[in-house]
């Protein structure tokens, strides 16, 4: 039976869980809590693991795959199943915008991982642009961003995609993978180490749940096959779960991304673009807008080479999504507080002509 320290209960999660929760130690009148991980969440209801074992539990959805709640039986009913009392702060959150969301509100894909290992499949060309973006979501979640070639078996094309991705990830480690080689996985392996958590990122057919498989040693995962006109694959991931691999070290499958769309990733922008936002201290003017203005530094590496325009243009798209996104989200804050305001407005007219007539009376 899988227990808590299969899925990377370490000294550190303990010495966290009993400073977050000092009634974790029962006392008279306080019922004991206990921790517990979410390895599945999905729709509102999420399977746990304990130390008895794992544990079906009904939340309001703010419970995510990775985190570590605290439990507690809440009712006299010595059969009732305990309910999530607590949820530990999260130490990295993985999220992006969610999609077609005017409201401009984050959706989580992981918490509490220590590596994001944006998965690259070799079988098809490279897409900078989605590895850049992809990169900054992963830098911003405070996890560490590994880039995971997979597929390295099947490509003629070994050497060109490898260069470019060394060059497009920028220092970020990179391991070549192929599950049916086995090539790469005893590396990867030990790079994950123990008591850590490794969730998989990458579009649909990327070989992420096959990656899982050889590295688990079994049938973990679902695989699907990859259609040859482009590469892509479908679903056969559908929900975020953890997967023991030993020794206290996890792995997370993803369903795969068609888009990620930046929620708040400035650290990360800063993280992928260093080299980029470097070069606007070497400008001639403080505001300058790095187009036709004299002596811009940007314009100059552009000029010379040094800077790759379809770099500068992808780190401009993604300044100008996220300064959009803090926009919606400061109207949206506006309006919030609108509806406050006019609310106790409301309550106070109330509140005095209540006083009036009390007087009156």
């Amino acid at each position: 039976m899988n227990t808590l320290s299969e899925y990377g209960f370490t000294d550190r999660i303990r010495d966290l869980f009993s400073f977050t929760f000092p009634s974790a130690v029962p006392t008279p009148g306080h019922p004991a809590l206990e921790p517990a991980r979410a390895i599945r969440a999905d729709r509102g209801r999420v399977l746990l693991i304990t130390a008895n074992g794992p544990l079906h539990v009904d939340t309001d959805g703010t419970v995510v795959t990775g985190d570590w709640v605290a439990l507690a039986r809440i009712s006299d009913d010595d059969a009732a199943p305990p309910a999530v009392v607590g949820l530990l702060p999260r130490y990295s959150t993985l999220q992006r915008k969610r999609a077609h969301d005017p409201l401009s509100e984050a959706q989580v894909l992981a918490a509490n991982v220590d590596l994001v290992g944006v998965v690259v499949p070799i079988d098809r060309p490279l897409s900078a642009n989605r590895l850049e973006r992809t990169l900054v979501a992963a830098w911003d979640s405070g996890a560490v961003p590994l880039v995971i070639l997979t597929k390295a078996d099947l490509s003629s094309r070994f050497d060109e995609v490898v260069g470019q991705t060394i060059e497009r990830a920028r220092g970020v480690e990179l391991f070549t993978t192929s599950a049916e080689a086995g090539d790469g996985l005893d590396a990867l392996h030990s790079r994950i180490g123990v008591g850590s958590t490794l969730a998989l990122i990458g579009p649909s057919g990327a070989g992420k749940s096959t990656l899982i498989n050889a590295l688990v040693g079994c049938h973990a995962q679902d695989t699907g096959e990859v259609r040859a006109g482009d590469g892509k694959g479908r679903h056969t991931t559908t929900v975020r779960e953890l997967i023991p691999l030993g020794a206290g070290s996890v792995l997370m499958d993803t369903p795969g991304v068609r888009g990620f769309a930046l929620w708040d990733a400035e650290d990360g922008l800063e993280a992928v673009f260093g080299d980029v936002e470097e070069l606007f201290g070497h400008c001639r003017f403080t505001d300058c807008a790095h187009g036709s203005e004299p002596g811009c530094a940007v314009q100059n590496a552009l000029g010379t080479g040094e800077l790759e325009e379809r770099r500068w243009l992808s780190y401009q798209k993604m300044q100008r999504e996220l300064a959009g996104l803090h926009r919606r989200q400061s109207v949206a804050e506006q309006r919030r507080h609108g509806r406050s305001f006019h609310r106790m407005a409301k309550e106070a007219a109330l509140a005095k002509d209540f006083r009036n007539r009390f007087r009156e009376g």
